[in-house]
């Protein structure tokens, strides 16, 4: 099954959390912060919302930076995705 995401939507999967510290301490699951950082997977073709404009600016393969509890979290053949409008996304990472 293929998720194709309508009007400014994207879908995200979210980056694995870190395991360890960067000092090489190992973090119990409870200790492990929910991860902002995700991979754009389907971006919609933008067009008309809500009366304005929206063009969109991500493309899949991007990592970007979302809200924390923004989206709605959807699975798709075991694998997890969250939807979220393309204003919900803060950042663009780049290397």
């Amino acid at each position: 099954m293929t998720l194709k995401p309508l009007a400014d939507r994207v879908v995200l999967k979210m980056v694995e959390a870190e395991e360890t510290t960067k000092s090489g301490i190992i973090l119990a699951g409870a200790a492990k912060e929910k991860p902002q950082v995700a991979e754009v997977i389907a971006v919609g073709p933008g067009g008309i919302v809500d009366g304005k404009e929206v063009v969109m600016t991500v493309n899949a393969g991007d990592k970007v930076i979302t809200s924390k509890y923004s989206g709605t979290e959807v699975k798709c053949d075991g694998i997890e995705y969250i939807i979220v409008k393309q204003s919900d996304i803060l950042a663009v990472v780049e290397n």
